[in-house]
């Protein structure tokens, strides 16, 4: 499998031990960088590494900074891409099987190396599941709108928002 990732500067340590691991189990890793230490900002590298999985260039993608957030919000940016980010096993399977998540994001800050590589190790393994809900799901988080004037006039979810004050919606 090809495999693009990208880190900021506080977790290069992390990437590179991810893209070597990845190496070992038989994956061509596509690594956007960052390779040093000297600060940068993590958008540049959310948004190198989601564009190789756009682009075809790379089957799926991992992305790291210190906490995860940052840099799977630059991520899902890019159109297209479904950035999950991951703090535990269950998650990264819930991630791949139920949204079809193209690009992986956690914080290596806040996970050890161990809970990554199992992580990483059950996204790549997960298979999605390409349900009709599964599919609509997928749909409706495609179909948001992501403009300013969109967003002004958005009711999109009005029908939805009705069907709960009904009571329609049973967990």
């Amino acid at each position: 499998m090809r495999i693009s990732i990208g880190c900021d500067h506080i977790v290069t340590e992390i990437k590179n031990h991810v893209a070597d691991y990845l190496t070992k189990k038989g994956h061509k890793v596509i690594d956007n960088g960052t390779y040093e230490k000297e600060r940068t900002h993590y958008p540049i590298f959310g948004r190198k590494t989601a564009e190789k999985v756009v682009l075809g260039e790379a089957d799926l993608g991992i992305v790291i900074c210190g906490t995860g957030v940052g840099i799977s919000i630059s991520a899902n940016k890019v159109k297209g891409i479904r950035a999950a980010l991951v703090g535990d096993i269950e998650t990264a399977r819930y991630a791949k099987q139920n949204l079809n998540a193209n690009v992986l994001a956690m914080g290596g800050r806040i996970l050890g190396i161990g809970m990554i590589e199992d992580a990483i190790d059950v996204f790549l393994e997960t298979i999605y599941e390409a349900t009709p809900e599964n599919k609509a799901l997928i749909s409706k988080i495609d179909s948001i709108p992501m403009s300013e004037e969109a967003i002004n006039a958005n009711h999109m979810f009005d029908e939805f928002i009705e069907k709960w004050d009904k009571g329609l919606y049973q967990d």
